[in-house]
């Protein structure tokens, strides 16, 4: 399937011109109403006027101190055609914006989560996991790494169209080429780095500081997976003084949490993944066939059928997540209080409709100038409410009964990259190519999403594209 990206309008000028004035922007798309803002942008949902296809479209201001809107087109250029990767219509400039416009999706993974109640089924996790782990060897094997995995990023289709089922993965705003396209010569092994992505999530070696490739991306999916089962993870909640010295703990917590506890009531294939992955070298191919028949051989050990049918089809009296929505399905205008939202809805024990997202976590507004002021001239962008650029920051041996990797699910994943009984200080030192030897300081806080886990404090914030979900 070939993607066509629509960079310059071949409509005629009169025509072009007769719009001018309607909220019409990238020539052909019509601005609807606003679905999230930041300071890294804007969010519309939006009509494509030349065949009413409905999209999503972003404002970004183009004088931002960290734009990331066009890195993300031409990663989306990259991925284009592979199935799960939204298309990309349009890129370009609007005033004092640059707009990217691409497909309207359903809700994340995360909000799905909500409306379960905060817990899947062993099987629809199975099934989700497998589906993500196609999403992230797509990406990888396109000289790509993801840097950012986390449910907030991973969407399903709108309802009612063929990939309404289908995982989707958006919001490639930290994505970063991890070898040469042509020679496949892989980047060099790196300490001190500054973090990048979502500390719930990432992986240890990313605390660490040390250059994420792609056992990273896998590491922070199988975070995602016990999330998922367990409702939670044991890093959540931690208190402390500052960020930075909760952000340190959550590091501290993930290296001395044995595989086995963090995995414990649940399939042994859960255990032998995170083993897997956290043993990977920093230049090694990962075996994905063999991480998704981990999660196969589990639905067959549990007489579950493949069939697709993932809890949030089954709300409802089994007419969907969608019925939550009383057959409207819309992004609600104002964003609410995810904290709030969550409490209330486990007391009531009842799923919620999906809230909006905002934009990545740990944006930080700032003054913003005003469009139609002396020396800002209105734009289109300005006819429709879109703030003027503000400065941001951004900062297969599976037969076996007892599996070769089980035998370290009792391990601790040091600060070294070794496993062992006992937990390790962090210490400076170095680490050898393959980046598991030695141990060093935890990295500067430069890029970490919020610096800590975000669930316990300002409401859940998510990337710009997370939140391009139709509601």
């Amino acid at each position: 399937m070939n993607t066509t990206h629509v960079i310059a309008s071949s409509r005629p000028m009169s025509t072009s011109n007769s719009l001018q004035g309607t909220n019409i922007v990238g020539v052909h798309y019509r601005v609807g109403k606003k679905i999230g803002e930041g300071s890294f942008g804007v969010i519309f949902e939006g009509t494509d006027l030349l065949n009413s296809q409905a999209v999503a479209i972003k404002f970004e201001p183009r004088k931002s101190d960290a734009p990331q809107l066009r890195d993300e087109y031409r990663s989306y250029r990259i991925l284009a055609g592979c199935p799960g990767i939204p298309q990309i219509y349009h890129f370009g400039q609007e005033g004092l914006h640059n707009i990217l416009v691409i497909d309207l999706l359903g809700p994340s993974l995360e909000d799905l989560f909500d409306m379960c109640g905060r817990k899947f089924s062993i099987k629809t996790v199975c099934m989700t996991a497998k589906q993500m782990l196609h999403r992230v060897q797509t990406i990888h094997d396109k000289n790509l790494i993801y840097r950012d995995i986390k449910p907030d990023n991973f969407l399903i289709g709108r309802p009612g169209t063929k990939t309404a089922s289908m995982v989707h993965v958006v919001d490639f705003g930290m994505a970063k080429q991890y070898r040469d396209p042509k020679t496949k010569q892989h980047i060099p092994y790196r300490e001190r780095k500054s973090l990048s992505g979502t500390a719930r999530y990432m992986s240890i070696n990313t605390h660490l500081g040390r250059e994420q490739s792609r056992r990273d991306d896998l590491e922070s999916l199988g975070h995602v997976f016990m999330y998922f089962l367990r409702g939670g993870l044991p890093w959540q909640g931690l208190k402390a003084a500052t960020n930075k010295q909760k952000y340190e703990k959550i590091g501290e917590k993930k290296q001395t949490t044995p595989i086995k506890e963090l995995c414990e009531g649940f399939p042994e294939e859960f255990s032998i993944y995170l083993n897997y992955v956290r043993r990977l070298g920093f230049e090694e191919s990962p075996d994905y066939d063999f991480l998704r028949e981990l999660f196969s051989k589990v639905l067959k050990n549990m007489g579950e059928p493949e069939d697709g049918v993932y809890d949030w089809m089954m709300l409802n009296g089994g007419k969907g997540w969608e019925a939550s929505q009383g057959g409207n399905y819309q992004q609600p205008s104002a964003p609410r209080r995810e904290t709030p939202r969550r409490a209330s809805q486990q007391q009531l024990g009842s799923p919620t409709a999906p809230s909006p997202a905002i934009v990545r976590h740990g944006s930080k507004q700032a003054n913003r100038l005003t469009a139609g002021t002396a020396g800002i001239p209105a734009s289109a962008a300005a006819q429709i409410g879109v703030p003027a650029p503000t400065p941001s920051r951004r900062a297969s041996a599976l037969n076996t009964p007892q599996h070769p990797y089980a035998s370290t699910a009792n391990a601790i994943h040091t600060a070294s990259g070794d496993f062992r009984g006992t937990e390790s200080a962090i210490n400076p030192s170095t680490a050898d190519a393959n980046g598991q030897t030695g141990v060093m300081t935890p990295a500067a806080l430069d890029n970490v999403q919020n610096g800590f886990d975000q669930q316990q404090d300002p409401p859940r914030k998510k990337g710009f594209l997370d939140i391009i979900c139709c509601r």
